[in-house]
């Protein structure tokens, strides 16, 4: 008699946090806070407008921000910037500078670096909007044939850059 009245006891305790909403945000396991109000993302081209211009980059970026957030939502993609969150912006900067100078004033590594400011906007609730840079970098060897590695170090850095993205338009940190 007893194991029957815990069993429906929790049963009971279950049915009701499950009826009860308690809360108007939605989790997920990738750690985003979503409104249930917010139902579509859209990306905007990022054009490059940094001083030195990878042709690929700016396709790249964009193609990778909806791909991301396409599989970590279950939000739907609207196109021509109209959906309930929206990121716009350009990337401002890719450069290359030397590191780890060593005594005889000769680098041992160098340093890739991209930066890309980012518009973020949320039409459902403003106070998460933001108008923020974003950077990240990737080191290689001095001696590496870099036109070898470039795409790799890109790759490296956006995804990079992505989470940071995520991370702030979505789960808020």
């Amino acid at each position: 008699m007893r194991y029957l009245k815990i069993i429906f006891l929790t049963l009971f305790i279950v049915t009701c946090c499950g009826a009860c909403k308690l809360a108007s945000i939605t989790y997920s396991m990738t750690g985003a806070s979503i409104s249930p109000e917010v139902k579509t993302f859209s990306v905007d081209y990022f054009q490059n407008k940094s001083l030195l211009v990878v042709p690929y980059l700016s396709t790249l970026f964009t193609e990778k921000l909806k791909t991301y957030m396409r599989t970590k939502t279950s939000l739907k993609e609207m196109t021509d910037n109209n959906g309930d969150i929206r990121f716009s912006g350009e990337i401002v900067g890719y450069y290359q500078k030397p590191i780890d100078i060593q005594r005889d004033e000769v680098a041992t590594s160098n340093r890739l670096t991209i930066e890309i400011r980012v518009k973020y906007i949320n039409t459902k609730d403003d106070k998460y909007d933001f108008d923020s840079r974003f950077s990240n970098y990737a080191d290689y060897d001095i001696n590496a044939d870099f036109d070898a590695i470039e795409e790799e170090l890109i790759t490296q850095i956006l995804d990079k850059i992505i989470d940071d993205i995520y991370n702030k338009a979505l789960v808020n940190w």
